[in-house]
């Protein structure tokens, strides 16, 4: 079983929540979250906040505050096979409710396909907040380019407002 070693990203003036599946390998070396160099959610996420590119975990969580954007994960351990999201078994879920509780979260966003899964699975449920699925940022989603991952994120910048 792998844990997830990430503490989520938000406070009380949070007003949209990202929630990605499990930290990659690269991520969790980096301990901060889309950490490997290919992964386009940094470059997405500054182009539709209108902010420069963030380098490094400290300007990262920066952009994220500053902008009222809180980010986790969906998924608190299972067995994971490298960074795979297809290999995921044995998931135990985050619990959101403190990110709900002190911040006044406006929307729930999923990064790709899996965290929606676990999602709709655990955690509506519970919350019962119903998510908004965007195309994973992953290098491995080939099918979209930066441009159309831009355009689908934008919905992100339109909560905000």
């Amino acid at each position: 079983m792998t844990v997830h070693p990430i503490s989520p990203v938000f406070d009380k003036e949070s007003r949209v929540l990202i929630l990605g599946s499990f930290p990659s390998v690269k991520s969790r070396e980096v301990m901060f979250y889309y950490g490997h160099p290919q992964n386009r959610f940094w470059r997405v996420l500054g182009t539709v906040l209108g902010c420069d590119f963030p380098d490094g975990a400290e300007e990262r969580r920066e952009l994220l505050l500053k902008n009222k954007v809180a980010l986790w994960d969906v998924i608190a351990s299972c067995e994971i096979t490298g960074s795979s999201d297809s290999s995921v078994r044995n998931v135990v879920p985050n619990d959101i409710s403190e990110i709900i509780g002190n911040g006044n979260i406006r929307a729930i966003f999923v990064n790709g396909k899996c965290a929606e899964k676990y999602y709709r699975k655990y955690i509506k449920p519970t919350t019962e907040i119903e998510c908004v699925t965007l195309p994973s940022t992953s290098p491995a989603n080939a099918a979209f380019s930066y441009e159309k991952l831009c355009e689908h994120w934008s919905e992100i910048s339109e909560k905000l407002k």
